[in-house]
């Protein structure tokens, strides 16, 4: 859909119907994650079965790091294939849900706090689609991603997810996608197979994030550097970290707060995802 005729379509079908959708963090790890049958994305079906069927889906992903925030307004993305090193079998996968340019428009305009830049180069990245494909895998539902100004500091996100609040009341599934814990350069290569397996510091650091989150205390996790050398080891660059402060700032003060897929993997990584609503 493109023009004004089509904004005005999709604001007149996107109304508030009173009920919120929730809100997911999800921990996509591995890409392998997005062709294997695993727990991990067992649960990620079965989540999509649980929560309302949305109208369409936005993920912040923390594969698209801009200078500047930039939404993808395409009526069909792409799908990026951003790794190197595994199967052909996961470079085959096209994910062809489609994009909504009414949507992106939207999105743009309800957002002050910055120019958001309508995007029709990018695509979905993993950590779209191999997480997406899962939980809508018939693709037939609009996809979009909002990316990371990546020279902005952590508050600067949170607070720019509370403007995107309203989507919530029109049907549309906002997720953040990263990994709470996530230092690639400390990964125990020789554990990968070896079930929870995580360092003293990644599960005590992943222990204190869930407790800040059930009890609604943000700041400790927007000024994540505050936490001690813990912090430090699980968060080396905040790309994989900053999905989550998008999840936070969109909860309401009556959110219920949920857990799931809350395991280690390889020492340095960690699963835990959130739901907010």
């Amino acid at each position: 859909m493109t023009g004004f005729s089509a904004f005005n379509k999709f604001t007149g079908e996107l109304k508030d119907d009173g009920n919120l959708m929730p809100v997911l963090f999800i921990g996509h790890g591995s890409p392998m994650n997005g062709i294997e049958d695993n727990p991990f994305n067992q649960r990620w079906k079965q989540m999509a079965k649980e929560i309302p069927t949305p109208k369409a889906v936005l993920v912040v992903s923390a594969h698209w790091l801009s200078r500047g925030t930039r939404i993808t307004a395409m009526d069909f993305p792409k799908t990026i294939h951003d790794f190197g090193g595994f199967p052909q079998e996961l470079f085959n996968v096209q994910y062809k849900a489609p994009g909504d340019a009414a949507l992106a428009k939207e999105t743009a305009s309800i957002i002050k706090s910055t120019n958001v830049v309508e995007d029709h180069d990018w695509g979905l990245d993993h950590g779209t689609w191999t997480v997406v494909r899962h939980m809508y895998p018939k693709a037939d539902i609009p996809v979009l991603q909002l990316s990371i100004d990546y020279y902005k500091d952590p508050q600067y996100h949170y607070d720019l997810a509370k403007e995107l609040y309203d989507l919530r009341k029109k049907g549309v599934l906002i997720i953040g996608s990263g990994n709470m814990v996530h230092n690639l350069g400390m990964v125990a290569w020789d554990k990968m197979n070896e079930p929870e397996y995580g360092y003293d510091w990644a599960i005590t650091l992943n222990a204190k994030f869930k407790e800040l989150i059930a009890n609604g205390d943000h700041k400790p996790l927007i000024n994540y550097k505050t936490l001690g050398k813990e912090a430090l080891l699980a968060i080396p660059t905040p790309d994989h970290y900053l999905p989550l402060l998008y999840t936070l700032g969109l909860k309401g003060s009556k959110d219920p707060v949920s857990f799931f897929n809350d395991k280690a993997v390889a020492g340095s990584l960690t699963m835990t995802s959130v739901k907010i609503g």
